[in-house]
């Protein structure tokens, strides 16, 4: 049996300005997501919520609650963006150009702006991108500027990996599958 290594995202000198990452995963939007995300936030507008409401509304139905979207974008950029962050430094010029509804399914994708060294951490690289959200009908109802703290190769965190025939104990000993 041959172990293959998945995707373990980029590091610090795997980015080049101009480059586009279109991240492979979408995600369509559902009313318990909407809900849950406004009511965990303690967001009391009824836009979000309350579909009697929000039939009253020039959208005649709820709005997803644009955090929600804010998050849901950047957590679909982190396969390709910041697998390997060491932390986020900031959002910026957040823009909003659409509603996004429920039942929409959102896509998205991000360009590389900015690559420079950290001048406090030689273990890590600071990244600036441009993510984009679009629904379904290739409608942007979301961009961002995203500047983060990226490790550099050899320099992240060790995940422990199962190793074919091994096991790892408690006390992280390595035995074969023998005991020994």
């Amino acid at each position: 049996m041959a172990v293959k290594e998945g995707w373990r995202g980029r590091f610090f000198e795997d980015f080049e300005v101009g480059d586009v990452y279109e991240h492979p995963l979408g995600r369509t939007v559902t009313t318990t997501d909407n809900a849950w995300f406004t009511l965990l936030t303690q967001n009391t507008a009824a836009i979000h919520f309350d579909h009697h409401y929000a039939a009253q509304t020039k959208f005649g139905r709820p709005l997803v609650d644009s955090t929600f979207t804010l998050a849901l974008v950047t957590g679909q950029s982190v396969t390709d963006v910041s697998q390997n962050v060491f932390a986020n430094l900031g959002w910026d010029e957040v823009r909003l150009p659409a509603p996004v509804f429920e039942g929409d399914t959102i896509y998205s994708q991000s360009e590389v702006l900015e690559t420079r060294e950290s001048k406090s951490r030689e273990n890590v690289g600071i990244v600036t991108v441009k993510t984009t959200g679009y629904n379904q009908d290739g409608t942007v109802v979301i961009s961002f500027k995203r500047t983060i703290l990226v490790y550099k190769q050899g320099h992240a965190p060790k995940i422990p990996r199962l190793i074919p025939g091994e096991l790892v104990s408690g006390d992280g000993e390595t035995k074969n599958r023998s005991g020994t």
